[in-house]
């Protein structure tokens, strides 16, 4: 696990943070601000904040990243980063229940390596969506996928009290589709839509509960 999992996880709710616009010099790992971000979740690997407005350089390269794109079935952005920046801010200023972005943190280095969010948000059903993209590359391939998803869902299932959390990843995507059951979820049906051919999947408190009983046995 990866690259783009799910849905796209962009950049467009959070809590509001007042942070000056970045430049495009360059931006270091896990940097500091005034008022730090709130931590919704904490893994094994990762933990889960909220995003600032000092993620957007980061969140624009991933965003027009050709390869990264076609695992999420998208098309690159072609926005200029400046217009890209100002979305950012609206969003981060004015966010929504029904769908919520979390920048995607290494624990040891506290390099912001990806995003992960929710959508479509259904408070009487207790369900949402899911996306996850773990843009550096530096990361793929070592276990973080799993951790993020079972992060967010831990998150999901015990403080937004869902009782149902699904995605849908494109059925090609074999890795993916592996990483997501070792996580909690379960393959439910293929489903078309967009042009795309994905695999639709399901998870639920009890599918992630027993995801996590291999690393508490490692624990041991």
């Amino acid at each position: 696990m990866g690259a783009p999992l799910g849905g796209r996880a962009v950049a467009d709710a959070s809590q509001p943070v007042a942070h000056p616009a970045p430049s495009r010099r360059g931006h270091g790992a896990g940097s500091v601000t005034a008022t730090q971000p709130r931590v919704v979740a904490t893994g094994r690997l990762v933990r889960l904040r909220e995003k600032t407005i000092e993620d957007a350089e980061r969140d624009y390269s991933w965003r027009t990243d050709q390869e990264l794109a076609a695992y999420d079935a998208a098309r690159p952005l072609t926005v200029r980063f400046t217009n890209f920046v100002s979305t950012m801010a609206e969003e981060l200023k004015y966010p929504t229940a029904h769908r919520r972005t979390y920048a995607i943190e290494d624990i040891d280095s506290g390099k912001h390596i990806g995003n992960v969010m929710y959508y479509g948000y259904d408070a009487t059903q207790r369900e949402a969506e899911i996306g996850i993209t773990i843009g550096d590359r530096d990361f793929w391939s070592r276990g973080y996928g799993v951790d993020v998803v079972q992060s967010m869902l831990g998150f999901l299932f015990e403080e937004k009290r869902l009782r149902r959390v699904y995605l849908h990843t494109l059925t090609w995507n074999y890795r993916a589709q592996k990483s997501f059951q070792r996580a909690g979820f379960e393959r439910i049906r293929q489903v078309a839509r967009g042009g795309y051919d994905f695999i639709y999947m399901e998870a639920t408190p009890e599918t992630l509960a027993r995801s996590l009983l291999p690393f508490a046995r490692d624990l041991e």
